[in-house]
């Protein structure tokens, strides 16, 4: 499951490296493995609780507003997200040096 702000950030990342064509291909192949959730009222304003009371970016307030509401873990390898301490099983996807 995804958020479609996060969608967004998806295509606004690889527009950047590969330009719009390769963006949006790569929004559908992120489509086609997971369920892209529209945003609603309850989602913004939790994003905007989880903003308000951790450094993090708008974008991953999100992710972890979604992730909280469906009950779900959050797969990530950002360092902000994994630090936060809330009530949310987050996955660090980040390669961990032995």
């Amino acid at each position: 499951m995804i958020s479609w702000i996060n969608l967004g950030e998806v295509f606004y990342i690889e527009a950047r490296i590969a330009g719009e064509a390769a963006a949006a291909a790569a929004v559908e192949r992120v489509r086609h493995s997971v369920r892209a959730e529209d945003v609603d009222v309850e989602l913004v304003l939790g994003a905007a609780r989880v903003k308000a009371r951790h450094a993090l970016s708008y974008a991953d307030a999100f992710a972890v507003a979604l992730a909280e509401r469906l009950r779900l873990p959050l797969m990530t390898g950002d360092p902000e997200i994994v630090a936060l301490e809330r009530e949310l099983r987050v996955v660090d996807l980040r390669p961990h040096a032995s």
